[in-house]
């Protein structure tokens, strides 16, 4: 694998942030031409890649129905996670909770539910009554956990979304995108690993409510052992949409948990609850079958290291905390080639985790494989008064 350091003007530094800042998902990997799948709209995306495989009108508005409890989940993890809630305590259940309609964990008025057995009221059985319920308990009013849910989306750089309700019942401007919901699971995942398995649950009830309402409609967890979420959503105006996610073993990346490469596929407005599950199977068999992955530096060590200038440090270490993994069309892993692009010159100080440079991925005809943005792994701190005087001559000079 070829390697090299590129650099780049202070002008040209700017426009490649502004670039890099856009795209939420990283570079789409789309060189094969994916399998028909049968939606309204789709996206296949490399969540340990960061790279999109496959997507079909990933940025057209669409209803999300269900699929907005990611969001909500979303915040009541944060509330959990912030210590603002826990999951024993027992949260009362309005009159507005009581009376939702569509999918429900019957639960009522009577009853104080702790927030662990609301989320897998919400989660596994899609209780709208649990919904709401759990969003009183965060934000106090509905109307103000719908403020919060925007808000959360707007700093995830959900770009496309509008959210009206915490359920995802049809309302008018209630919609999002694939791309935004790949954006959402993905962050959602990352950023609360305690709480994912919630999603892998295929049954549950809460004591004295029906039976018959125990099943996960996620019917691929019962289908494949490497799916472990996330969730299902329907309603007329949305057809039948799901965002799936698997893990599976891949020789060569590592092991245990680092061998592991994870995919989420999102589709939206299938015909059918069997369609649905049908073209998420699909979608990432053919993501791990027709892509590889492919660890081109090991987590904790650095992609290059660079000279800097004014520093207490001669060099700066730039890479990412994991490794850099990249997806490649199957067998295509040995024709790779990576340039660093950077800016020049490389003054210090740098903060470890400041976003500096970009690796660029690409096969022997420089059709691009992958464009990934890397951090600093080591605080470079600036040098003294002297120093830094030394290294201006030596810039002027230069």
């Amino acid at each position: 694998m070829k390697s090299t350091v590129s650099r780049w003007s202070a002008w040209s530094r700017f426009a490649a942030t502004l670039s890099l800042s856009a795209i939420a998902l990283g570079v789409s990997a789309q060189t094969l031409q994916p399998p028909e799948v049968a939606g309204r709209a789709y996206l296949l995306y490399d969540v340990t890649a960061a790279q999109v495989l496959a997507a079909k009108d990933p940025d057209m508005a669409v209803e999300p129905a269900s699929l907005t409890k990611l969001m909500t989940a979303y915040l009541v993890f944060d509330a959990l996670r912030a210590k603002k809630l826990n999951l024993a305590q027992a949260l009362p259940v309005s009159e507005r909770a009581w009376k939702m309609p569509g999918s429900r964990m019957f639960i009522d008025p009577k009853m104080q539910v702790p927030v662990e057995d609301l989320l897998k009221g919400m989660i596994v059985q899609s209780g709208n009554d649990a919904t709401v319920a759990l969003a009183e308990g965060v934000g106090g009013t509905v109307e103000r956990f719908v403020e919060m849910m925007n808000q959360q989306a707007k700093a995830l750089g959900m770009t496309n979304t509008q959210f009206k309700n915490p359920e995802g019942l049809t309302e008018p401007g209630h919609t999002t995108t694939a791309r935004d919901l790949a954006t959402l699971a993905t962050r959602l995942m990352k950023e609360f690993p305690d709480f994912v398995p919630y999603y892998a649950i295929q049954r549950y009830r809460y004591p004295g409510t029906p039976k018959s309402n125990d099943t996960n409609r996620n019917t691929l967890l019962f289908r494949d052992p490497t799916v472990d979420g996330l969730k299902t959503g329907h309603t007329n105006a949305a057809g039948y949409c799901l965002v799936a996610t698997a893990h599976r073993q891949v020789a060569g990346l590592g092991e245990g948990q680092a061998g592991q490469r994870r995919l989420i596929s999102v589709l939206l407005g299938a015909s059918s609850e069997n369609m649905r599950a049908n073209e998420s199977q699909k979608l990432l068999n053919w993501g791990y079958t027709a892509y590889e992955a492919v660890r081109l530096v090991q987590a904790g060590q650095p992609v290059v290291e660079l000279p800097v200038w004014k520093g207490k440090q001669a060099k700066v270490k730039l890479g990412l905390p994991d490794g850099v993994v990249v997806s490649v069309p199957a067998g295509s892993a040995g024709q790779l080639k990576t340039d660093v692009i950077r800016p020049d010159p490389l003054v210090a100080p740098f903060q470890q985790g400041q976003a500096l440079g970009v690796l660029k991925v690409s096969r022997p005809d420089d059709s691009l494989v992958a464009e990934v943005p890397l951090q600093v792994l080591e605080t470079v701190d600036e040098a003294g008064v002297l120093g830094r005087a030394w290294d201006a001559i030596r810039l002027w000079i230069k």
